[in-house]
């Protein structure tokens, strides 16, 4: 059983796919902190990680690790063979594929995936304390919906490649140590420009600094992870 409260994604993935001796793909990879967590615990796998924001992808090429590469690409145009990949992970990754293209990032998936291959979606909720204050500079609502509704036509197409076969619902803590490094981790990230100015930095500032306390300013951010399959 997964927990309600979650505090590494990891153990999520670990109920919900065996990890050992896969070609992992991750599309949107960021740092790709859990892939490198899992490449240590798992160093039989081979990882590919794909990132468009170039700021990024280079200081993942300072860190270099076992088995692991990254490359710059978009999930909705994998350069990639044919059913050559038995995992690919989506870290609150979907919602920022543009809307035109998140059918095609889908599509993408299910041809590089092996038959029986898994897609791991992992997104956040449009809710709590945590999303209040970010909606207030970057409102995710329309974007987080169409993700998910990408899936559901995704698995409701009659020629669906896909079958879900695991869904769980979490939370995740999230610490912030000071509004400074909430404004430099959330508001200010290399892969967005969220065109702040002093009104909505004044805004965001008011209403995160109720949260904060002597030990800092501590939420929860509540996931949604879908598991589908590639039909064999």
């Amino acid at each position: 059983m997964i927990p309600a409260l979650v505090n590494d994604e990891l153990d999520v993935l670990r109920q919900m796919v065996p990890l050992d001796h896969l070609n992992i793909l991750e599309l949107g990879c960021g740092a790709a902190k859990l892939a490198r967590d899992l490449m240590r615990a798992h160093p039989g796998n081979q990882y590919t990680g794909l990132e468009v924001d170039l700021r990024q992808h280079a200081a993942n090429l300072t860190q270099p690790q076992e088995g692991m590469r990254f490359e710059v690409g978009v999930a909705q145009s994998i350069h990639l063979p044919d059913q050559s990949v038995d995992l690919v992970l989506m870290l609150k990754s979907l919602h920022h594929v543009p809307l035109d293209q998140m059918a095609n990032a889908l599509a993408e998936t299910a041809r590089v995936l092996k038959p029986g291959g898994h897609l791991y979606v992992s997104e956040p909720v449009y809710d709590g304390a945590l999303n209040d204050i970010v909606r207030i500079y970057n409102d995710e609502g329309t974007v987080r919906a169409a993700a998910q509704a990408a899936v559901d036509q995704a698995l409701a197409a009659s020629n669906s490649p896909w079958v879900q076969v695991r869904e769980s619902r979490f939370d995740m803590p999230v610490r912030f140590k000071s509004f400074e490094e909430f404004e430099t981790r959330m508001m200010r990230p290399t892969f967005a420009d969220h065109h702040l100015d002093d009104d909505k930095i004044a805004r965001t500032r008011a209403a995160f600094l109720p949260h904060l306390k002597d030990d800092g300013a501590a939420f929860t951010r509540p996931m949604h992870v879908r598991l589908l399959q590639r039909r064999v």
